[in-house]
């Protein structure tokens, strides 16, 4: 076996003797424990997941569907970029949701913006679907639909080849879709991205890089 236990290990001894778990030699991706789990990855507003050493290609169409939970007004939620300006971004702003592309010609936002400020940020979980369909960007949260106009219709692909960064990214790596560079903190679960009949579950434990995220495992509620 060489990977980790997804679980929480209580009240060691060796030969007798109580391990003194509150003050390691040295410590590595190690969590709290919380008394209530639910299913989901934890960000704890630190760091990022990077999914796809080799690039995601976004191109003409992506449909992007995941469930989120927070408490915090601000966070990115998930960026895939290129090196030029081609680039997608999904992020909280001010307890808004935004989607922005830019298929090269110029950035257009579709924003969801909540009736309550913290409305989608009251640690309940929200479904969002993000698609981009050539020109056309749609952002349904909960069911409620918000599209935008996009003048640059002869501009339909995004030529994207970075990886995909979810829940925050580094400070060296440019994201030419995401105004935020808050991390998210809270659960994410169910992040699916899918390309005409190509749909594809990403599970955060098989990242090529992981700081600051959990995952498999939610706080119910924190203790």
């Amino acid at each position: 076996v060489t990977h980790s236990i997804p679980a929480c290990i209580g009240s060691m001894t060796i030969n007798g003797k109580q391990v003194d778990k509150e003050s390691p030699v040295s410590i590595f991706a190690v969590n709290k424990c919380y008394e209530t789990v639910q299913d989901g990855t934890f960000f704890d507003g630190s760091g990022f997941a990077a999914l796809v050493r080799e690039g995601y290609k976004v191109r003409s169409d992506v449909n992007i569907t995941l469930e989120f939970r927070t408490t915090a007004v601000h966070g990115v939620l998930l960026g895939v970029s290129s090196a030029k300006v081609d680039a997608i971004g999904l992020e909280i702003v001010h307890g808004k949701v935004l989607f922005h592309v830019n298929n090269g010609a110029g950035r257009i936002t579709a924003t969801y913006e909540p009736r309550g400020t913290n409305s989608l940020c009251d640690g309940k979980w929200h479904k969002l679907q993000a698609n981009k369909s050539k020109h056309r960007i749609s952002l349904i949260i909960d069911g409620n639909l918000v599209h935008t106009d996009n003048p640059y219709i002869q501009s339909t692909s995004a030529d994207t080849n970075n990886p995909i960064y979810v829940g925050g990214y580094p400070a060296d790596v440019k994201q030419n879709c995401l105004t935020s560079k808050s991390s998210f903190r809270g659960c994410l679960r169910n992040l699916v991205l899918t390309k005409g009949q190509h749909t594809e579950l990403f599970d955060f434990s098989r990242a090529f890089d992981l700081r600051g995220v959990f995952p498999h495992s939610c706080p119910g509620a924190e203790h």
